[in-house]
């Protein structure tokens, strides 16, 4: 197997992962003369921000996710193949993927991030993630799942814990799961199971940390609290999960809460890198260029990388959407300085603002020094996301829903649908698994720890 790519004699630009920070960077060398090659699990492009409206039967899959080749439609010298990288060789300038290797002139690291359960393998083997499209679907399915099963079960306790919803993390993520899985409580469950008291339903956030929305204000953290306790939703702070077991979720201070729906939001990690490339929160260490550091040609934007050399922010920049993107607009002008001869301009991020929605009419929101929040930064909230959403269509479908879930309080997609593989792809899965990385590795001469990443 091969990415079956022509070397040309243009340079190769080689983007691994197709988020905020990659889909712009490969967006932005549209005519640069460079051969762009685009590397991701997925054959579409997610939009984050709206993944807990799925999760919730809100919305559509395929409303917040575009296909790659529908977006680089009669694009020149770009490619896009469906793979995992496996393994980097830099002094190869080479990357081993599920596919394949490919060689490149620039490697840009823009993959993102995976759920962080702080080494507790029990956890992450019982525990509900949600970071992309497949774990929200997952989780929808368990949720409306739960409620189906509470109805039929045989004892009381078995009831009150699929009844039962934890959350664990008060970010943004979590803030919002627990805000539409109240207002789910309050106007589905009444309506879709009138022979079950809705009053059953309990949803508990819990969050480690004194207080929620730790990237925002405290003024903002104050407001999201207390439109949440509004809403009925039971909010744990200074609060931190150990383990789950029997059901039953156990907190470091011996209080345990009884549930089969067991949501984790909480952190982030990245894939396997070398130690001494690793950074604060586990990131990849980039330079003011977002070079990661020791290499020339190799690069990290988005939630992947910590940079520190931007005065205003120390400790490395925020995870959010606006960083990965202007790291991508930036290093592709940089990257195009490179072939000129030009130098490169270092990257300062330019702070557009953070905002968080709580549910209908509620929401948080911050501008520079502006702060907002109730029905005003829920309008903002939804102005900003529309527009951010890829595809007219897309944004028309989201829009319609918003619409029609505002006046009817009703969400219509409450379907439990499992997807099944066709054999032909579960066993190509497991070939590639099993055979294809090992035989190509093979061939390779033993790389030092510094070298593969």
């Amino acid at each position: 197997m091969s990415l079956n790519i022509a070397k040309v004699d243009k340079k190769r630009v080689v983007i691994v992962g197709g988020g905020f920070g990659g889909l712009k960077l490969a967006n932005k060398l549209k005519k640069s003369g460079f051969q762009v090659v685009l590397i991701d699990k997925n054959n579409y492009h997610q939009f984050p921000p709206l993944i807990y409206q799925v999760a919730s039967a809100g919305m559509e899959p395929t409303s917040i996710s575009f296909p790659f080749r529908k977006i680089f439609q009669h694009r020149k010298d770009f490619y896009f193949r469906m793979a995992e990288v496996r393994a980097i060789f830099p002094e190869k300038n080479m990357i081993q993927t599920s596919i394949g290797k490919a060689e490149y002139d620039y490697l840009v690291l823009a993959a993102g991030t995976t759920t962080n359960f702080f080494g507790n393998k029990h956890i992450e083997e019982e525990a509900m993630p949600m970071k992309n499209v497949s774990e929200a679907m997952g989780l929808r399915n368990a949720l409306l799942a739960n409620l189906e099963r509470a109805l039929t079960c045989s004892t009381k306790q078995e009831q009150q814990e699929l009844l039962n919803i934890v959350i664990v993390g008060g970010g943004a993520t979590g803030v919002e799961v627990a805000g539409v899985l109240s207002e789910m409580k309050k106007f589905v469950l009444p309506n879709d199971y009138p022979d079950m008291p809705a009053s059953l339903m309990h949803v508990y956030l819990v969050e480690a940390g004194p207080r929620l929305l730790a990237g925002m204000s405290e003024d903002s953290s104050a407001h999201a609290e207390k439109f949440l306790r509004e809403m009925g939703v039971n909010i744990l702070l200074n609060k931190r999960v150990v383990d789950y077991r029997d059901h039953k979720v156990m907190l470091e201070d011996g209080s345990e809460i009884a549930t089969r729906t067991f949501i984790w939001v909480s952190g982030v990690t990245f894939g396997n890198m070398d130690a001494s490339l690793i950074g604060r929160g586990g990131r990849i260490k980039v330079d003011e260029f977002n070079r990661v550091e020791g290499m020339k040609n190799v690069f990290a934007i988005g939630d992947q990388c910590v940079q520190f050399s931007d005065k205003d922010y120390p400790n490395g920049h925020p995870q959010l959407a606006q960083v990965a993107i202007q790291q991508g607009e930036l290093l592709a002008k940089n990257l195009m300085r490179l072939e000129k001869g030009e130098e490169m301009k270092p990257f300062h991020y330019r702070n557009l603002g953070s905002m968080a929605t709580v549910g209908r009419n509620r929401a948080v929101a911050e501008f520079s020094k502006i702060k907002t929040q109730g029905w005003f930064a829920w309008v903002l909230w939804l102005v900003v996301h529309l527009r951010s959403i890829l595809g007219v269509r897309n944004k028309v479908v989201v829009l319609l829903n918003w619409i029609w879930n505002y006046f009817t309080y009703d969400q219509s997609m409450r379907m439990i649908v499992y997807a099944r593989k066709a054999k032909e792809i579960r066993d190509r899965e497991v070939v590639e698994a099993t055979t294809h990385l090992g035989k190509d590795l093979l061939h390779e001469p033993q790389q030092s720890g510094q070298e593969k990443a």
